[in-house]
């Protein structure tokens, strides 16, 4: 499979401008993808950010980091040994990159050739149950047999007990923080033995400590990477049931194990059954339908809403900015929907929101929708 998006390899002063790009305020993952949609090139969006933000109405200049700043933070990524992998490179995975705000960067350490693999998510609770990591290591080991990479997030419990049942294929712990970050510091040891054996990636800059605010972005890693994530052990309300539902809107297979109504620890993944998450009990469950998963189509990461219309050169930003200021509000509306309403093209839409963006006036969010801040 190909995509318009990836090109074979990236110049050095391009993976600088990237890295610069991505560190610059108010650019997130979508921004980023649209900004390279429109301009081609890190190097000449850089050139362009800072008059599309006072075109927005931003006062202040927009904090962008200098090229020393990104080459200091190449260069410890090397000493460290991890691998940088940016979007548009023939080795980022293509599953991830078929997610709308898949990371702009990846920082991997280990083997990274299992990022390249057929990758199932297997999450749960981190107060997991004797018999919960019980089935999570029979479900984990069994699909490391049969040569599928197990990710999970590196977390106490069930995340634990996956990493461990599949390290002798081969497994992906998603971190919330830096990479250089072993969190919880009770995992150090499987930290290593994932090091070795596996591979340990994130988005985050080296030393960087997990906060609340990072793991559902995490647990997105968890899911784009994977053909389906596994639920094992869930409570109502659990960064589980995040990764269950962000693997749903990426259109990957969810399953569920099953579990005593009694214990709130198995409400979540009962009501994932009910919804029509599919009931798992081992790892054939799995495997079985390993080649039907493959065959799933993908978005074409070229083809997601970004900004491709609005490159043209008669796109008039200034006389429609205030009506379309108008039509946002704190609670995140589809830009097809601002379109229908204010009677415009998607190009006058789009480059509208992007000076938003940029001014921090606006957020994108997956599926195509917009806030104000």
């Amino acid at each position: 499979m190909t995509f318009d998006l990836f090109i074979q390899s990236l110049t050095a002063q391009e993976k600088i401008a990237r890295l610069r790009l991505i560190r610059t305020e108010s650019i997130g993952p979508i921004t980023f993808r649209g900004l390279l949609s429109r301009y081609g090139s890190a190097e000449v969006a850089l050139s362009e950010i800072p008059s599309i933000a006072a075109k927005g109405g931003r006062k202040n200049f927009l904090k962008i980091p200098s090229k020393s700043q990104a080459e200091q933070e190449l260069a410890a990524l090397d000493t460290f040994g991890a691998t940088v992998i940016f979007l548009g490179e023939k080795n980022y995975p293509i599953p991830l990159a078929a997610v709308e705000d898949a990371p702009s960067v990846l920082f991997a350490k280990g083997h990274i050739h299992l990022l390249q693999k057929d990758i199932i998510g297997i999450v749960g609770a981190r107060n997991a149950s004797a018999s919960g990591q019980r089935i999570t290591s029979q479900i984990a080991a069994g699909l490391s047999d049969a040569n599928i990479i197990v990710s999970s997030g590196m977390a106490r419990g069930i995340d634990a007990a996956a990493h461990r049942a599949s390290l002798k294929g081969g497994t992906i712990a998603c971190v919330a923080g830096g990479i250089d970050i072993i969190y919880p510091r009770e995992n150090e040891a499987l930290y290593e033995a994932i090091i070795e054996q596996g591979v340990v990636v994130g988005e985050n800059p080296l030393s960087t400590q997990p906060q609340a605010r990072h793991f559902p972005r995490r647990n997105r890693l968890i899911s784009g990477l994977s053909l389906g994530v596994v639920v094992i052990e869930a409570a109502k309300r659990s960064g589980s049931l995040i990764t269950a539902r962000l693997a749903g809107e990426q259109g990957r297979e969810v399953y569920a194990v099953p579990g005593s109504p009694l214990d709130p620890r198995c409400q979540g993944t009962n009501e994932l059954i009910k919804n029509g998450a599919k009931l798992t009990q081992c790892a054939d469950d799995i495997i079985e339908d390993i080649a039907a998963l493959r065959a799933r189509p993908l978005e074409d990461p070229s083809e997601l809403p970004l900004f491709t219309a609005a490159r043209r050169s008669d796109i008039d930003t200034d006389s429609n900015r205030q009506r379309i200021i108008e039509l946002l509000s704190p609670t995140p509306v589809s830009l097809n929907e601002i379109i229908r309403i204010a009677n415009l093209d998607a190009g006058t839409v789009q480059a509208v929101v992007l000076e938003l963006e940029l001014s921090g006036i606006a957020i994108r969010y997956p599926g195509n929708l917009v806030s104000l801040l």
